[in-house]
């Protein structure tokens, strides 16, 4: 039985870290589309936005990141989604940096 739950938690996490993975991909997508048009329009907060967009997604991305822990089996995974881990939180917070000081600066 345990087996059994076990087997139904790890269909569940992979379909959930396959969703929010699906979602941060679509959002960066859309944000870029949305940036190439707010840059044409000369749009002074293009950037701005496009921070904001890449922001979004990177929070979906890093939710199926942590939910990846969960499926852990061995060290190595262990290490390699410890530093995406690592890098994705430095770029939102690098990203973060930006949009605080862009709106400061309007």
């Amino acid at each position: 039985m345990l087996e059994l739950l076990h087997h139904v938690l790890e269909i569940v996490v992979e379909y959930a870290i396959f969703m929010f993975e699906i979602v941060g991909v679509l959002i960066l997508i859309w944000a870029g589309v949305k940036g190439i048009y707010n840059l044409l329009k000369k749009d002074p907060e293009a950037g701005l936005k496009l921070a904001e967009g890449m922001a979004m997604a990177l929070q979906f991305k890093l939710g199926g990141e942590i939910l990846r822990t969960v499926v852990i089996r061995e060290v190595s995974e262990i290490l390699l989604v410890g530093g995406i881990i690592v890098l994705r939180v430095a770029l939102t917070i690098l990203i973060h940096w930006e949009i605080k000081n862009g709106k400061a600066g309007h």
